[in-house]
């Protein structure tokens, strides 16, 4: 643990310094990606600068009493020694915590989508409610959020919804949200009081860099077409939506929402880009998914993962039986103790899945 350690804060010293090259500060996408792993390491600095201290005083501690030449020097150094070896077990398991290998992709911006599922338009309001309670968060928490895409419902539903959200441990927060959400209230429609239940999906990607992954220009179809729906004149009477296929996948991206082709272009580009990465990492980690059946969630979108139930003001979420009564702060962005809870579930689950492997060895 102590040599762990060691070799993550000598990373974080290259890490600094290649940060400072001239190359690095010209690429702005290199630059980012080694901020967030430096930035990762920096804020456990004081943990793990800690922990080393009082291991050495343990060890300096215990020569004293080996060499018992100082009655005085021995005896405060046994003194010494309890208090230190009192807090050290407290400081180990923080450590263990924080070496506890994670998902990489945790520090990188979010990829949200929100598509309205069974309940008719009940479900696209529902889908609406989530969008805002998600973008409500990124404002609470400080993050930015740009509209990718946007197919408007009746009413005040969508049908769906692809948004960016930009921030410091943006996929780490939002990423086990993807699944099945599912409502439970009478609806603005129902005249007899009935309560319906209706259910929206929601899927987190990732957000690829250029860095880690390049689309080939000729495996792209790209077609460029009128946008249809309301949208003005301009919107409607240019060639401004694009989609975008990827041939060999057959993975498809769709943008209208902007005046500009070029800015859809580009914006459809980026959920190609995040929805081939996601694929790449999926097929990567299937093996050991299966190997240690996660609790927090199996990563199937068809899953149905939490309940928002308005008659008992009550949000349930199924993979961890997490039960909160605060359903109208919850839809108003106040998720992060869902949040935190499922990342601590998913952080012990892979604290457990790290000891067995040690003694397995």
């Amino acid at each position: 643990m102590i040599q762990a350690i060691k070799d993550i804060l000598v990373h974080r010293t290259i890490l600094e310094q290649e940060m400072a090259t001239p190359d690095v500060a010209a690429d702005s996408s290199r630059m980012e990606k080694l901020g967030r792993e430096y930035n990762s390491i920096s804020k456990n600095l004081v943990t793990f600068q800690e922990f080393l201290k009082v291991a050495e005083c343990i060890q300096q501690a215990k020569a004293i009493i080996a060499q018992d030449e100082d009655p005085e020097l021995t005896a405060l150094a046994f003194e010494e020694l309890a208090e230190y070896e009192t807090i050290f077990p407290v400081l180990a398991d923080k450590i263990r915590y924080l070496l506890t290998p994670r998902d990489p992709d945790d520090a990188k911006n979010a990829i949200v989508e929100i598509r309205a599922g069974t309940g008719g338009v009940e479900a696209g309001i529902f889908g609406a409610d989530l969008y805002r309670m998600y973008t409500h968060y990124a404002d609470k928490r400080g993050y930015t959020y740009e509209v990718l895409s946007f197919s408007p419902g009746e009413k005040d539903a969508l049908k769906e919804v692809i948004f960016l959200v930009s921030g410091e441990e943006a996929y780490g927060n939002l990423k086990f949200e993807s699944g099945v959400h599912r409502v439970q209230r009478v609806p603005l429609t129902e005249a007899q009081g009935r309560i319906h239940t209706s259910a929206a999906s929601v899927v987190v990607f990732p957000e690829a860099s250029d860095v880690e992954f390049t689309l080939n220009p000729e495996e792209l179809r790209i077609d460029v077409y009128r946008s249809g729906g309301a949208g003005g004149q301009h919107v409607n009477k240019t060639e401004s939506a694009v989609r975008i296929v990827h041939i060999p996948t057959g993975i498809t991206a769709i943008c209208q929402d902007d005046r500009s082709q070029h800015k859809n272009k580009a914006k459809a580009l980026k959920m190609i880009q995040a929805r081939l990465y996601e694929k790449v990492n999926s097929e990567r980690t299937a093996e050991e998914s299966a190997s240690r059946k996660l609790m927090v969630g199996s990563g199937d979108r068809s899953e149905k993962i939490r309940t928002y139930n308005f008659p008992q003001d009550r949000v349930t979420d199924h993979r961890i039986g997490l039960t909160l009564h605060n359903l109208p702060g919850i839809i108003n962005g106040d998720i992060q103790p869902l949040l935190d809870a499922l990342m601590q579930s998913d952080l012990e689950d892979r604290l457990r899945g790290a000891m067995q492997k040690t003694e397995g060895t």
